[in-house]
Formats: C-alpha cells, sequence, structure tokens
C-alpha cells in the first residue's frame, strides 16, 4: 500500500472537478488557458483541460476515498488532494495544491488570473490549500456571548438594521497578528468558501443547511456589531478557528453547499428581541466540544440522516425560541430582487432590468447572447438565463429565482466595473 492510501485510504470512488478561469482586474473569462492536473503527492500530470470561452473546463470525474469515510468520523481521510497548474498567454501561471476532492460531489475552483500582457512572469501565484477542519487539527473555538452589546448609535455601528454586505474582509491568521493578510472576498463566496472548509458536501441537505445558517449568522453578527473595527482592527473577521470561522484563501467550494448558499445566503438565526444576528457557535462534537450552547457539526450530521430539517436541528443546539429571519438589503447590487420568480410570461420592469444586465454581461462571456430588452420574458429570455445558470454552476431551469437573480446582479457588477476585483 503506498503512503498516500496509509493516509487517505484506498481510491475507490469518484468526485468531479470543473474549474472556471477569469483574468483578475478586468472580471472577463480566459479561454485557451491550459489546467494540468497531478496528484498532490506525486508530481506526474494525469490529464491537462482546456478553458473555452467562459473560462471554464470540461468536467472531469477524479479518484476519492470511499463515500463512508465522509459520513463517519472513525473513518479515514475522506478526500484525496490534487495540484492545478493553470498556464495562459499573457498571465501569471497560477499553481493551487491541496485541491480538495469528496466521493460523489463536483468541486468547483476558481482560477483568477492576472493579466501580464507582453511581459514575461515565470513566478507563479500559489495557494497552498491546508486540511479540512474536520480531518486536520485546529484549535477550538473560544467561546463569547452569543449576543452583543452594542455601543451608542454615536459609536462605529452605524447600520441601521443587519445587511448582506457586498463584501467581507478576512485576517488570514490570529486578530493581533500584524504580519498576516487581509483579503477582500465577495460575502457568498466567502460563507461557501467557509462551509467547504468546516463541512463536507456528502452530507444530507437538511445538516448543510443547518451548517450553513450558523455560519451566516455568525458572519453577519461579526458584520453588524463591528467586532474587530470596534477594537481598532481594519478587518471584518479571522481564519482562525480559535476566534471565528475556517477560510483557507484560494481553495474550491462544492456544488451542493454552493447551490445551499445561493437560496439563503441573506437568512439569519436570531433570537425575540435582540435585533441582531446570533453569534451561532459551534464545534466538530467529537475532538473538539461545544463550551455552553453550540452546535456539534457531526451531530447535525446524524439529525440530518434522522429527518430533522434545518431549523429543528438549530433549535436542538441553540434553543427551541431560536427563529430565522431574511437580511432586508444586500449591499453592492442595483436593484433587489423583486419577491416573484421570473419565468415565460412574465413582464415589467423587473423582466427589463434582468434583460439588461444579460446584455451587459454577455459582452463578457459571448456564449450568452444578446437579447431584446422589451420587458417581456418569453422563451428567447428562457433561453438566455439557462445558458448564464450553466455557465455560473446554478440549477439550469430557465427562470430567475431568488438565486439567479443575486448571481445575475452579482456577475453584472463584476463586468460593469461598479465593483473592483477581488484578491
Amino acid at each position: 500500500m503506498s503512503p498516500d492510501n496509509n493516509q487517505t485510504g484506498e481510491l475507490v470512488d469518484t468526485g468531479s472537478l470543473k474549474i472556471n478561469v477569469s483574468n483578475l482586474m478586468e472580471n472577463f473569462p480566459v479561454s485557451d488557458a491550459l489546467v494540468q492536473i497531478s496528484r498532490t503527492d506525486t508530481a506526474a500530470v494525469i490529464d491537462e483541460l482546456t478553458t473555452n470561452a467562459s473560462g471554464q473546463t470540461p468536467e472531469i470525474d477524479l479518484k476519492t476515498p470511499p463515500l463512508d469515510y465522509s459520513l463517519d468520523p472513525s473513518g479515514g481521510k475522506p478526500y484525496s488532494e490534487y495540484t492545478l497548474n493553470v498556464i495562459a498567454n499573457g498571465f501569471q501561471p497560477v499553481i493551487v495544491e491541496g485541491v480538495q476532492l469528496l466521493p460523489a460531489s463536483t468541486a468547483l475552483q476558481n482560477i483568477n488570473m492576472l493579466q501580464t500582457g507582453n511581459i514575461p512572469v515565470e513566478s507563479p501565484r500559489s495557494y497552498l490549500i491546508g486540511p479540512h477542519t474536520l480531518w486536520g487539527i485546529f484549535p477550538p473555538k473560544i467561546p463569547e456571548s452569543e449576543v452583543k452589546e452594542l455601543p451608542f448609535p454615536s459609536g462605529l455601528v452605524v447600520l441601521p438594521q443587519p445587511v448582506v454586505p457586498e463584501f467581507v474582509v478576512v485576517h488570514l491568521g490570529a486578530p493581533t497578528d500584524n504580519s498576516a493578510q487581509n483579503v477582500w472576498v465577495a460575502f457568498k463566496d466567502y460563507i461557501k468558501n467557509v462551509a467547504s472548509c468546516e463541512i463536507y458536501s456528502t452530507w444530507p441537505v437538511q445538516s448543510l443547511r443547518a451548517n450553513i445558517l450558523a455560519i451566516i449568522s455568525f458572519t453577519l453578527n461579526r458584520v453588524f456589531s463591528e467586532w474587530y473595527r470596534g477594537k481598532g482592527f481594519n478587518f471584518t473577521i479571522t481564519n482562525s478557528t480559535a476566534f471565528d470561522q475556517s477560510f483557507m484563501n484560494g481553495r474550491n467550494f462544492y456544488e451542493d453547499i454552493s447551490t445551499v448558499v445561493d437560496d439563503i445566503f441573506t437568512t439569519y438565526v436570531t433570537r425575540p428581541n435582540i435585533f441582531q444576528p446570533l453569534l451561532t457557535q459551534y464545534c466538530d462534537g467529537v475532538r473538539t466540544q461545544c463550551v455552553g450552547r453550540g452546535m456539534e457539526q457531526w451531530g447535525s450530521k446524524d439529525l440530518g440522516d434522522q429527518g430533522f430539517d434545518a431549523l429543528s436541528i438549530l433549535r436542538i443546539y441553540y434553543g427551541s425560541d431560536v427563529y430565522l429571519t431574511n437580511a432586508e438589503k444586500v449591499e453592492g447590487v442595483p436593484i433587489s430582487y423583486p419577491g416573484y420568480t421570473l419565468q415565460v410570461g412574465s413582464t415589467g420592469e423587473p423582466v427589463r432590468t434582468i434583460q439588461q444586465q444579460l446584455n451587459a454581461i454577455s459582452n463578457n462571456y459571448p456564449a450568452i447572447a444578446k437579447q431584446r430588452v422589451d420587458g417581456v420574458y418569453g422563451e428567447n429570455t428562457a433561453d438566455v438565463v439557462r445558458i448564464f445558470q450553466e455557465v455560473f454552476n446554478l440549477p439550469v431551469t430557465g427562470v430567475v429565482d431568488f438565486a439567479t437573480w443575486y448571481a445575475i446582479s452579482n456577475i453584472y457588477v463584476a463586468v460593469t466595473g461598479i465593483a473592483g476585483p477581488i484578491l
């Protein structure tokens, strides 16, 4: 048995990998990029892929450990690790080491490349992805009060109500580590990253939802209370599990997790009369135990297996009085979701908005055809929406629901330059 199999187990199952390559500064896809894939423990290239006009590679199946490993804390290492070497003419190469593939799951790896023009750059931008928190050794969360005492209105808190921020500034270290880097991350991408670091996408969907709701609520509490900025720091949250949640800059998401986040990213956990998202602390429940109220991640997986829904799981750990509510405002989007699904037969200004935004996106993504902006949701608009959903890894339905509305808005903001690049 090889050293890798001693650590990871026999690679008897498969997972899928999809890679999206884009220009870091100008938010357009990078076509004809070469992606070389190798096992992280070897130097041998096992496959090479090339990106299409939308900056996407074909989906590829790769070997993983058995599915059972990710469903039982006593199992072996549940994921296999791959290294990606991405090369494109006129761009600085990128290497991502440690891309984690789980069985029966699709991993989504976004690669942002820096354009160099005619200046050759041989040294790559490199990302080294550390172990998953359910597998590696991480410090347990230092317990805090789940409800924060807010300063007077003259203080640093200026938000009249919880809002979903456009970006989260993540400090890649402990709060007092002045050498650690700060990175700006789009809010949904931050939640997807943390969830992919903290739980396994192979778990029941209601377990995924419960854990993601806890991650969202924890994050929005930090945002709303200006927890770190109120202490003189220039960031929103850290990636230290002793203080906050795990975040690994440059890591892959999982499609199942991404879909849940897109559906519920404005929803958070709270209690009556506290007017803030709850600081929903959690632990794995096996190697680390929660002090006070906190969700046990492995326990939430078992409850999902037993048929509990997400809110019931949350109430078991945080108390019977917690409930779910939604932030009314999402920063950084031109127009909020109208509150109803747009589909064939819909008419009006929301349809016109979507048509205009998709036309702007098509300037960067030629696979998305331009359409007439007439405020009428016909079959042509439905076809364009389907292509958008396919390009941006959404369920392909041809209708604009909550998740698709905000995905279109976010990409529109990115390609029109309303938002800056995310490093």
